[in-house]
């Protein structure tokens, strides 16, 4: 044990407030003191009464353990090392302070380990990870660093990161992405990028092929792991993983974390630091609501909102089929409106996102491919038009709103077919859901008889039109139907 001979600096108050030592009497028992600094009274003094000589400890030094960890220092951007010319291009882009999950995981990133960041959407993963690859690739002349992403939109997204916070440090980045020409991936790969930017088919088609060749490459970052599991991506991973040198640096970012995903982390990182950041709950700034409602009332309910709405709106649906249908139904009500799903071309769907971002259409309606690729600031609403199936899709689509520090609002439109996908949304952020309520103007569900839950609760056949069967109206119950 050390002897203490004098009064204690700053830094050792600051080591026993993280002891938590508040009293002076513990304080002496703990760092040991010899008989000489004590009392040499005969008289046996109790434990705890004991007392230090002003010499070891004046009392007005003491510095309570709650003050100590009150007075620490809030983490910036510029407490890690970074180069002048990246904090100069973290300023620019308008980055005040790191978001916890990058506070947390840039350093660890920093010095070369391996880290899991389990985070929500919406938190700052992307730059949580690419500022630590710009910082360790400014300069470099060829490949070094691998970023696999689940969607193209993605791929965009981060691409558009990397440049944004990379560029003034001469990092050079790379895009190849399915659903565009060949030719464009040969002009980029030729450009000799320090970080590739890729969707795993698409990049497996020029391992294949011997396009491309991975065996310099120091740093492999995964971003949206669970995603790249629920689309079938795990093996095309792993073969992408088996080319890759075994001494390499992997950051892996996730919302939740699939067994197949664990077993590819477990396999293929090495000691990883594992970094929590409320990962079952959406952006705590997103004010939820869920409105129960027949199938048949969607479009009118969600035109009801729309009108409401001033700022922009992002609506999910499950299928293509439905996007398309919607939109020309919103079209006609002469909205600025936009689609995204999977069908359409890369050029179609670059639009779509560019319009919305820059406000030349308000409304976009998209299928959960945009779910996670959509990077853009100030969505005032995100609407369920249909509530997903998967519990981590539901996180993720309101994630779209309420982004880092905004606010924002996600209306869930729920059906009686929804009610099983609602109890497991519960179950995964628990009482974060809000309680199911019926729109004014709406009937409970519940009160509705069975043919007014098949039409959207107007209590007549065929949607409310007052025609059965789709006829002409002439009293001939689907009389066109026997025409062939």
């Amino acid at each position: 044990m050390r002897r203490i001979s004098r009064p204690l600096d700053a830094a050792t108050h600051a080591e026993f407030a993280f002891l938590h030592l508040p009293s002076r009497s513990e304080l002496a028992n703990f760092v040991g003191f010899e008989s000489d600094s004590l009392s040499t009274e005969k008289e046996v003094v109790p434990t705890e009464e004991v007392v230090p000589t002003e010499e070891v400890v004046p009392a007005e030094e003491v510095v309570p353990a709650e003050e100590v960890v009150s007075a620490e220092k809030e983490v910036t951007f510029h407490d890690f090392a970074f180069r002048e010319s990246i904090l100069a291009s973290i300023e620019e882009a308008g980055f005040v302070k790191p978001t916890p999950i990058q506070a947390k995981s840039i350093g660890p990133a920093l010095e070369g380990k391996d880290v899991i960041g389990l985070a929500q959407t919406g938190t700052g993963k992307t730059a949580a990870f690419a500022l630590p690859i710009i910082q360790r690739l400014a300069g470099r002349p060829d490949l070094g660093a691998l970023v696999l992403a689940p969607t193209r939109e993605l791929a965009a997204q981060i691409t558009v990161m990397f440049n944004q916070l990379g560029e003034d440090s001469g990092v050079r980045v790379a895009t190849i992405v399915g659903g565009v020409p060949m030719e464009q991936d040969y002009a980029a790969l030729s450009a000799w990028p320090n970080v590739l930017v890729a969707t795993p088919g698409r990049l497996n088609d020029h391992i294949g092929s011997d396009n491309v060749f991975l065996s310099e490459v120091e740093i492999l970052a995964i971003d949206e792991a669970d995603r790249m599991h629920d689309m079938g991506f795990i093996p095309q991973i792993r073969d992408i993983i088996s080319v890759l040198p075994r001494n390499r640096q992997t950051l892996m970012f996730t919302a939740t974390m699939p067994d197949d995903v664990e077993q590819i982390a477990r396999k293929s990182m090495k000691d990883p630091v594992r970094i929590q950041i409320g990962v079952t709950a959406p952006a705590h700034r997103a004010k939820q609501e869920l409105l129960e409602v027949a199938e048949d009332d969607k479009p009118r309910l969600l035109l009801k909102l729309l009108g409401e709405s001033k700022g922009r709106v992002l609506v999910f649906l499950r299928t293509k089929r439905g996007v398309d249908r919607l939109a020309r139904r919103v079209d006609r009500r002469r909205h600025k409106v936009g689609r995204i799903h999977g069908d359409l071309e890369q050029n179609e769907r670059d639009r779509a996102i560019a319009d919305f971002r820059d406000g030349r259409c308000r409304i976009l309606i998209a299928t959960d491919i945009a779910a996670r690729g959509l990077d853009i600031s100030n969505i005032e609403h995100v609407i369920n038009y249909d509530f997903p199936h998967n519990a981590e899709d539901y996180v993720h689509r309101i994630g779209r709103t309420a982004r880092v520090e905004a606010s924002g609002l996600a209306t869930s439109f729920v059906t009686r077919s929804d009610r099983r996908a609602v109890s497991e949304v519960r179950r995964l952020i628990g009482d974060k859901l809000p309680r199911t309520v019926c729109p004014e103007g709406h009937t409970p569900l519940a009160e509705q008889s069975e043919p007014e839950r098949k039409s959207g609760g107007r209590g007549r056949p065929g949607g409310g039109r007052g025609r059965s069967g789709g006829g002409s109206g002439s009293g001939r119950s689907g009389g066109r139907r026997r025409r062939r």
